[in-house]
């Protein structure tokens, strides 16, 4: 284990993760206040003040622990969830589909940017590693964010889409499993389950996209 090529990964990554989770949860308050629920907004999580967001145990400890256990092969953690009373919402179970959808979308935006700043960077000839390190770590971490947060379910913003979109009858049903919607979500992760059968595909077709959305963009630099 390279102790030194770790900790210069940590650095490139430190400033894109902590956006990542900083805009993806504010995006979650911030669209709840939208749709009629003030609960995150009265107790300051619709803020950019990554403090606010980042849970000690689950956005530090547990993935350092990982990423040096593992020499980074394996990295998992999450950040404090906005409280959203979804009963507040206008239209509950219409909205909390966009709630849920806000998250993982600041992420892909996110995403979109900076793969500007990446082409950017390149256009105006910089040879700076770490920027340019920095620009993929940030196009990789929200890419990640944005998949895997779409996962189809509870208490991921994926399940909470998924029972907006279902019947009320398979809504209720798909509800129930969100006590042990973790432990599911964390086993899946580590039998590789999950990237297989989810984060592959998904990361090709995510990819995809942002090519495309790129295209003019590398055509103007």
């Amino acid at each position: 284990m390279d102790i030194s090529q770790i900790i210069q990964t940590i650095a490139i990554y430190a400033i894109p993760v902590i956006f990542a989770i900083t805009l993806h949860e504010a995006a979650h308050g911030y669209a709840a206040k939208q749709f009629g629920d003030n609960t995150a907004y009265a107790l300051g999580r619709v803020t950019l003040n990554p403090i606010k967001h980042i849970d000690p145990m689950g956005t530090i400890v547990v993935p350092l622990l990982l990423y040096f256990a593992t020499s980074g092969s394996f990295l998992f953690g999450y950040a404090k969830p906005v409280p959203v009373r979804f009963g507040n919402l206008r239209h509950p179970k219409k909205d909390m589909v966009w709630v849920a959808l806000a998250g993982p979308g600041s992420n892909l935006f996110q995403a979109v940017i900076w793969a500007i700043a990446y082409l950017l960077l390149i256009k105006l000839g910089t040879s700076e590693r770490f920027l340019l390190g920095m620009c993929q770590a940030g196009v990789l971490a929200n890419v990640v964010m944005f998949i895997f947060n779409l996962f189809p379910l509870p208490p991921l913003d994926g399940g909470r889409i998924l029972v907006g979109l279902l019947p009320w009858k398979q809504a209720a049903m798909v509800s129930r499993i969100e006590p042990w919607g973790f432990y599911i979500v964390l086993a899946l992760v580590l039998t590789h389950t999950i990237n297989s059968l989810w984060m592959d595909p998904m990361m090709s077709l995510t990819y995809w996209f942002l090519d495309t959305v790129l295209i003019p963009f590398r055509i103007i630099f």
